[in-house]
């Protein structure tokens, strides 16, 4: 066998273990950027979540507010209609 085909032939094959390390390594790098961004996108939700949240108390809370003053305007009203009668 010859001097060449057998150099070449050594280093096919550890070029080949190296593309496949490198490969490895490059789809690891892509996973963690993958799950990076969607963690990121799952913080944004929880932000808005968070956020939409306090908007809904804030207008229960006037809503309350508004049903509390039109009882209070319904029983004077019912009080003069008693009254009345």
């Amino acid at each position: 066998m010859s001097e060449t085909i057998y150099l070449l032939t050594i280093c096919l094959a550890l070029g080949t273990i190296l593309l496949v390390f490198g490969m490895r390594y490059f789809s690891v790098i892509q996973q963690a950027k993958a799950r990076l961004a969607s963690d990121d996108a799952h913080r944004q939700i929880a932000a808005k979540a968070v956020a939409t949240q306090a908007e809904t108390a804030t207008t229960l809370s006037s809503i309350n507010a508004t049903l509390s003053d039109v009882k209070t305007r319904l029983s004077a009203i019912e009080k003069v209609l008693k009254e009345v009668e």
